[in-house]
């Protein structure tokens, strides 16, 4: 009787053990996905950290004695139809998350909208 006991314990700890397998496999995927987008956001970080430093170094030139704009009306718009393309929202509602592929009815009918 005490073996079958022991052989039960051996095999409730084996299913604990399959169980917390199972939990830290989920938690790997987990973290990756995570370190994944870390990477991502710090890419993006470090392009817009240089556009900004493009957009400072042109306001501050000057022509004439006036400051030259560097963004015309135009290109807003078309830097927010860029960002759409490389899947991020550009809508009020979402605006700056991932769109993972999948294209966003408010973000169209934003670019849709006649001003």
């Amino acid at each position: 009787m005490r073996d079958r006991n022991f052989l039960d314990a051996i095999m409730e700890f084996e299913q604990q053990l399959e169980t917390l397998q199972q939990q830290f496999n989920e938690i790997k995927k987990s973290v990756a996905h995570m370190v994944e987008e870390y990477q991502s956001l710090q890419l993006e970080n470090y392009h817009l950290r240089r556009r900004l430093e493009e957009l400072t170094k042109a306001a501050e030139t000057t022509e004439q004695g006036e400051k030259k704009s560097y963004l015309d009306i135009g290109e807003g718009y078309d830097n927010l139809a860029r960002l759409y393309q490389e899947g991020f929202h550009v809508c009020n509602v979402h605006f700056g998350s991932s769109r993972k592929g999948e294209d966003c009815l408010f973000c169209l009918a934003f670019f849709n909208k006649n001003v």
